[in-house]
């Protein structure tokens, strides 16, 4: 079963090129996009990455996301026309539907979890045959032809924009500083502030490190390995912590961080576009009281818990 893996994983991304390909194509036909040709290249080059990612030499694959961030800088990627929304029919369907509409995100999650914990060897792809159950589960109960789903999906990728790549790039940001040893310039750095053997400052510096650090890079687990590395294991974990305890608050610390930042753009951007609201960062004003209690909770309950 194990040697599937790889295969499934290619069809999977293939199938995601595919769409992204798609949404070159629509882009490049509206003529009401005044940079549709920045913004048909910025969605087929990231889609030949998707389709043809295993084929393409690294320095290539570089070449193309660093094009990609040039089209993004000079602000030639932009939203066009999408499929028409009609909101009494959106609302009618609404009705109709009930609660059943939660279902295929209930089969998502349900399905990811179930395969990863009956079929271990498929935990790489669990995500993408639960995404593949859900939709077969959306058409079923939405009655939706096929080219709809097509449709939507052009309209989600054109919604979330050039953000809908930052959580990858950051992904890959993580495992380049931990390479390149970051951890070890921030444990120097700490420890010229940190009083050595005081398990409360450690504390403090280890959940501060993880929020601080995925607010800069949008994403915990990137930040995850080179905090703990330079902050947990030789101000935290050395003075006695249970490392298990003190690592579960670190991860969540860091998920304080990602409700205060635009980088964590699948949490905070992402519903701002697909919400169109008027202010961008909505969702982190209305977030930020919660993860500033949240961070002196987290302090608090490693202190007393982990030791």
């Amino acid at each position: 079963m194990e040697k599937f893996v790889p295969i499934l994983l290619e069809i999977a991304y293939i199938i995601m090129g595919l769409q992204l390909l798609y949404t070159a194509y629509c882009t490049f036909k509206d003529d009401s996009n005044d940079v549709r040709i920045g913004t048909s290249l910025f969605w087929g080059t990231l889609g030949v990455i998707f389709v043809a990612g295993s084929y393409i030499p690294s320095l290539v694959t570089g070449i193309l996301v660093v094009f990609l961030a040039i089209l993004t800088l000079f602000k030639q990627v932009k939203i066009g026309r999408l499929p028409a929304f009609y909101e009494e029919k959106a609302e009618e369907a609404s009705q109709k539907l009930g609660l059943s509409i939660f279902l295929p995100v209930m089969t998502l999650a349900i399905v990811a979890f179930l395969v990863a914990k009956f079929f271990p060897k498929l935990s790489a792809v669990s995500l993408g045959i639960a995404a593949l159950v859900a939709t077969i589960v959306i058409i079923l109960i939405t009655r939706a032809k096929p080219n709809e789903l097509l449709a939507e999906n052009n309209r989600m990728i054109q919604m979330t924009s050039t953000s809908s790549i930052l959580p990858q790039l950051l992904a890959a940001l993580g495992a380049i500083f931990t390479l390149a040893g970051v951890g070890t310039v921030i444990s120097n750095f700490i420890s010229s502030f940190v009083p050595d053997g005081n398990q409360f400052f450690g504390v403090v510096a280890y959940v501060l490190g993880m929020v601080i650090f995925t607010i800069i890079m949008g994403n915990a687990f990137a930040a995850f390995t080179v905090i703990t590395a330079g902050v947990g294991v030789p101000f935290v974990f050395a003075l006695g912590a249970d490392p298990i305890i003190a690592s579960a608050f670190a991860m969540t610390a860091g998920y304080c961080g990602t409700l205060l930042t635009p980088m964590a753009a699948n949490f905070n951007a992402l519903p701002a576009a697909l919400l169109d609201m008027k202010d961008k960062n909505g969702v982190i004003k209305v977030q930020a009281p919660v993860a500033l209690i949240m961070i002196v909770a987290h302090i608090i309950l490693m202190y007393f818990l982990a030791f």
